[in-house]
């Protein structure tokens, strides 16, 4: 049975077989989807679900180590992936660094089960998120692309506070013609008021060419 688009999963990579498989069992157990790998290389190669996703990496691999992977993953597309730590020889200075990284969070082994549980499905609930805020953008986008040039420049006019004849006035078109042109405009991005059409402009960020 193929995954379904919106499943959780997890991300694991660790060098270490029975770590792997003690957090296959835990993560399987709270009805996420598990990917595991022995090496970063691994995991970068394989496929990546569409869904919310997080990695959790330890510190002490074969070869790159944790930690300069978290720092290199923006080079690889998944620098928004939520990155939890763990290691098993962990200090204040590694802990920081980490951090500053950008890792949501860090565990020394062993470690409590709640407590990675919690973390992971903190970090799973942002990148849902995340996704939803995306893919609120990628439809405003697609409705400012059906609206035409003339359109678009009545909705600047109207999103700066103008009347329909200050419009006409300041692009000399009729006042009729200004009107049917906001409606068009208005409907094309789905938006009821003004107020609701300038949080999609300024989500699309295009209300800087207001004049």
């Amino acid at each position: 049975m193929a995954t379904p688009p919106d499943a959780r999963t997890v991300y694991v990579v660790d060098d270490e077989p029975l770590v792997r498989t003690s957090l296959k069992g835990l993560f399987r157990s709270m009805g996420l989807e598990v990917c595991d790998f022995g090496a970063t290389e691994d995991f970068l190669a394989a496929p990546k679900a569409p869904g919310p996703a997080c990695l959790v990496l330890d510190v002490r691999l074969r070869g790159e180590s944790g930690l300069a992977f978290q720092q290199s993953l923006a080079n690889s597309g998944l620098a928004r992936l939520p990155v939890i730590i763990m290691t098993g020889h962990g200090d204040i200075a590694m802990t920081v660094r980490a951090m500053k990284a950008g890792a949501r969070d860090f565990f020394e082994k062993p470690f409590r089960e709640q407590d990675m549980i919690d973390a992971v499905v903190g970090a799973l609930d942002a990148d849902a998120r995340r996704l939803a805020a995306e893919r609120s953008l990628d439809g405003l986008r697609d409705c400012w692309a059906q609206v035409s040039p003339r359109e678009r420049e009545v909705l600047r006019h109207v999103a700066a506070g103008r009347l329909n004849k200050q419009i006409a006035g300041e692009m000399g078109i009729a006042e009729i013609t200004a009107k049917i042109h906001r409606g068009q405009g208005m409907r094309k991005m789905r938006s009821r008021s003004v107020a609701e059409l300038v949080r999609k402009m300024q989500a699309l960020g295009v209300l800087p060419e207001v004049g």
